[in-house]
């Protein structure tokens, strides 16, 4: 028995394997405390405890760090780099703002404590950690009374004894991190915000944890990581930095999963729930890059390549003072909510448009669990189409049209602005609201292919069930290519393979279970940044560095390759223990016809009752529990084995 739940900002989801068949649902989130939404949808679904496994994504991290509601976290580092998180890399915003907004440093001054213990590039001591050093740390953390601790020594990922010292005299009971564990790479900055990151949520990650652990008593719970594997709940407070893209990296595990159930492995996806739109691409495999970023903060720990912008169904539509049509990024959230869901929400948003454009039925949300209130939608768009001056159908058409423009666009900045075309790539659209935009933003694209996935409005949850136990290890040793020692990289990646096991082993994978995954990340002497490439000895990587420089920037170099960075992807190799094969032969209902506006009377098809193999021509809409899809005109889809819906422009 298997329970995948995703807590997103609006609904929490869940998908759960009994065993014979899947069950879905969905529960308005408590975002003060997320742990009692899953707990409510565990008793409303009445799944026994006992035996269950429970694989989730949390939104605590992620929220702390945006919102700035970490613990108190001291920092230390070396003699004279007490400032090194508040100076960062000095990259303003606003460039060319000459008055720019003042932003808090990370960590107070007065909770920045410096100390010896430093080494060089070279690994040769620089200034020794003493005992005196010892002392005095250890008395100003006691005076100090933090409850979090995060230690970045320069060049710790070299050397790790004196931040194994520090970490020694830290009292007990304060959280602890240290960067030669959480990030043993180079640049000092990254990883000192990643480790300081890593200790600003950790308690409150943990406490999370332990309450939804004392709630669910009885079941083993596990945490999807931001790189698209899971964690033991045990071991995830240690590693919370790891799981800052817990809930997307679950339906991009889930996306990868459908596209191979049908055949295509090149994927452009998005994700539209109720607050925010994550897109992303797939080509083959979910793209990890080292270079995302939370908020204001570069978090360098492995992540699913993705891009996020405030465009859900409960975006906020409103007219600004030069009379401009905005839609988000502010949301309506969960309570009150959009103005439909009568609960108080006075604002319109692009659930209240799509309800007033036809396009959600009001007695058929949530499959017929919750019911929309079209008289509220309609009070809460008058504010609009009067500053506008127009009718609300053609006011609730502008937020449509402004909201696809705006996720258009971040589909453009993963895909056109990398150099890859979209159009030999299928639009997956996935999320509460995805089905009914799908089609819009894959014609924006000149996409001719989209696919709907069947359970589309909880795919994040069902990615928890797909996803394998797993790890990302790392380590810096910056080498020319030319100079390197093929036995002193395969040593370097047997230390990491081995680490990356025994922590798997440890949760209960068998060693024979486990697969392995080697990369490095290369750069021309004198760049900054890097690509990462599979390993294929010395030879074969700085070749394929030059094709993968090519592809990427346009052009290469007759450069020195440098290798700076070797990864171990350490996984398990799993079967997955249920089908999503359909009923071959469901019950064949007539479609009821509704009003669209601009369409006249459209068909509507309960999902449940399409039979493979049917063929549906736009417009229509298909309604199923958790979510509500548009083909729209010039559309035709056909109902796949799997239950996706494959969708082709005619």
């Amino acid at each position: 028995m298997i329970l995948g739940v995703d807590t997103g900002g609006t609904f929490t989801d869940f998908v759960y394997w009994d065993g014979e068949r899947l069950h879905i649902h969905k529960v308005l989130s408590t975002p003060d405390a997320p742990e009692r939404a899953i707990l409510q949808g565990i008793a409303e679904m009445e799944v026994p405890l006992q035996g269950l496994t429970v694989v989730h994504g949390s939104t605590v991290a992620t929220n702390a760090v945006l919102e700035g509601k970490g613990v108190r976290t001291l920092f230390i580092t070396n003699r004279g780099f007490g400032d090194l998180l508040t100076i960062g890399r000095q990259a303003r915003e606003e460039l060319y703002n000459l008055q720019p907004k003042l932003v808090p440093p990370p960590v107070p001054f007065e909770d920045c404590l410096e100390t010896g213990g430093r080494i060089g590039a070279d690994g040769v001591t620089v200034e020794p950690l003493s005992e005196a050093d010892l002392e005095q740390l250890k008395g100003e953390i006691e005076q100090r009374n933090p409850d979090a601790v995060a230690i970045n020594l320069l060049f710790s990922f070299l050397d790790s004894e004196a931040e194994r010292r520090i970490e020694s005299i830290v009292p007990q009971g304060v959280f602890v991190s240290r960067s030669s564990k959480v990030l043993p790479e180079y640049r000092e900055y990254e990883r000192g915000i990643t480790t300081w990151l890593n200790s600003y949520v950790g308690p409150l990650v943990e406490g999370y944890l332990e309450r939804l652990a004392q709630g669910a008593a009885g079941a083993q719970i596990s945490v999807m990581q931001s790189s698209g594997s899971t964690i033991a709940a045990s071991h995830a407070g240690g590693d919370s930095v790891h799981m800052l893209l817990s809930g997307p990296a679950g339906g991009l595990a889930a996306a990868h999963f459908m596209g191979a159930q049908v055949g295509c492995s090149k994927l452009l996806t998005f994700d539209m729930g109720g607050t925010s739109t994550d897109v992303a691409l797939i080509d083959g495999a979910v793209r990890l890059t080292s270079e995302g970023k939370i908020g204001r903060y570069p978090v360098a720990v492995p992540m699913v390549d993705m891009h996020t912008i405030g465009a859900g169904g409960g975006s906020i539509a409103r007219v600004d003072a030069g009379g401009m049509l905005q839609v988000g990024p502010e949301s309506a959230g969960a309570a009150p909510g959009p103005a439909c869901y009568g609960k108080g929400g006075r604002v319109s948003t692009v659930t209240d448009a799509n309800l007033l454009l036809g396009r959600l039925l009001p007695d058929a949300f949530l499959g017929g669990g919750m019911s929309l209130d079209r008289a509220a939608a309609e009070r809460a768009m008058l504010s609009v189409a009067e500053a506008l001056s127009c009718t609300l159908e053609e006011a609730a058409e502008g937020v449509i049209r402004v909201a696809n423009e705006h996720m258009s666009h971040a589909l453009r900045v993963i895909s056109v602005q990398r150099g890859i075309d979209p159009r030999g790539f299928s639009l997956v659209s996935f999320g509460g609201a995805g089905g009914l935009h799908v089609c819009a933003l894959a014609e924006s694209l000149g996409m001719e292919q989209a696919m709907i996935p069947l359970h589309g409005g909880v795919l994040s949850a069902l990615g928890m069930l797909v996803a394998p136990r797993g790890r990302e290890l790392s380590r810096s040793n910056i080498t020319l290519l030319d100079a390197l020692e093929e036995q002193e990289i395969e040593s370097l990646f047997l230390q990491l393979a081995q680490q990356g096991s025994d922590a798997l082993v440890e949760e209960g994978v068998e060693r024979k279970a486990i697969e392995l995954l080697r990369s490095v990340d290369l750069r021309y002497r004198g760049q900054s940044f890097t690509l990462n490439l599979l390993w294929s000895g010395c030879e074969g990587a700085a070749e394929a560095f030059h094709q993968a420089h090519q592809a990427r920037y346009g052009h290469n170099f007759d450069f020195p390759v440098e290798l700076v960075n070797v990864r171990v992807k350490v996984r398990e190799r799993s079967q997955l223990p249920f089908s999503l094969n359909m009923d071959l032969s469901p019950q064949q209902l007539e479609p009821n016809y509704v009003e669209m506006a601009g369409m006249g009377k459209i068909p509507v098809y309960p999902r449940a009752a399409l039979q493979v193999g049917q063929q549906l021509d736009g417009p229509a809409l298909i309604t199923e529990q958790v979510s509500t899809s548009l083909v729209a005109l010039g559309w035709c889809c056909c109902v796949d084995p799997t239950g996706v819906l494959l969708l082709n422009k005619q």
